[in-house]
This record gives C-alpha cells, sequence and structure tokens, in this order.
C-alpha cells in the first residue's frame, strides 16, 4: 500500500510504501483489496483506494485510535497513482496487465526501492522542466497539448525517497 496526497482535491504526490503504515492496517487492507479482485474475476490489474477513518465511537486500542477503511474507488486498469512501478517496482503496472491478459505468468511486485512520485499539474511542468532533476529522478510528460489549472501532464519520481 503507498500513500496519496491531494492537493485542491487533485491527487498530488503518492509515497510508497505508505510511510507509518500499522502492519494490521497493511494487512487489512492487502485483505480486502484481494477479496475485491476476487469477486470480481480480475484479470489484469486493479487500484483500490482506501480512506482510513479514524472512528470516535470506536474503542481506542492503547493509545492508537481504532481505524477503518473505506473504498473510496476502484480502478480496474493502471491508475495514476501507481505510475511510480515505471521506475520503482520490479515490475510496472503497465507490464502486469500486458502479463495479465496475455496469460503470461504476473511479474514480480517487489518495489526496488521507496519512492515518492509528484504529479504536474497545469503549468508546472514548465517549471519542472526548467532545473535539473536530482539522482535517481525521472520525468515523464504525456504529451497533452493543453495545460490548464489542476490537469496531470507528468510526474516526476524519486527512488530512494518517501518524504513529501
Amino acid at each position: 500500500p503507498i500513500e496519496n496526497r491531494h492537493l485542491d482535491h487533485v491527487l498530488h504526490t503518492s509515497l510508497a510504501p505508505a510511510p507509518d503504515l500499522t502492519p494490521a492496517l497493511d494487512a487489512s487492507a492487502r485483505a480486502l483489496a484481494a477479496t475485491i479482485a476476487d469477486r470480481l474475476e480480475l484479470v489484469g490489474v486493479l487500484g483500490v483506494e482506501f480512506f482510513v477513518y479514524l472512528s470516535a465511537d470506536t474503542p481506542d486500542h492503547g493509545d492508537v485510535p481504532a481505524r477503518q477503511l473505506i473504498v473510496n474507488e476502484l480502478a480496474p486498469r493502471p491508475h495514476n497513482s501507481g505510475h511510480w512501478t515505471i521506475e520503482g517496482a520490479s515490475t510496472s503496472q503497465f507490464e502486469q496487465v500486458v502479463r495479465a491478459v496475455a496469460g503470461l505468468p504476473l511479474g514480480s511486485m517487489e518495489a526496488l526501492a521507496p519512492c515518492r512520485m509528484v504529479n504536474l499539474l497545469g503549468e508546472e511542468v514548465a517549471d519542472a522542466l526548467a532545473r535539473p532533476l536530482p539522482p535517481r529522478t525521472r520525468c515523464h510528460l504525456y504529451g497533452k497539448a493543453e495545460a490548464r489549472p489542476g490537469r496531470k501532464m507528468g510526474h516526476v519520481t524519486t527512488l530512494g525517497e518517501v518524504t513529501p
């Protein structure tokens, strides 16, 4: 599981792996995503976006409040929040979907390094291209002709970093 951070209701940053994710929440998210994929009889990839709900009505466990996962979105396709897999995983989400639909064995989903992916929104593309990229950083532009505020124009992924 990764953590997505939004800016003005648009995905801005994805951190892989999700920092500060408890083992129990990690296991719950993985199990629920697998159950959804099984019930859909999915062939391909599935992005499952959760919100973590901190319930005031559920008793605390020690000094950590009880947490509940709520499914927000199902994406039965490569999803923007998984673009980090191009550099950050043994098999990218794009290669994985081709393998699945072609009946080939699935590739390893092992993360190669922690990473941070930042979407380039609107006019941020010009700013990103105006300065050199840090080491272990790659920029992907999507080839969209018109930059509009909030429109995803590309992304930048940095390996070895999960801080925002």
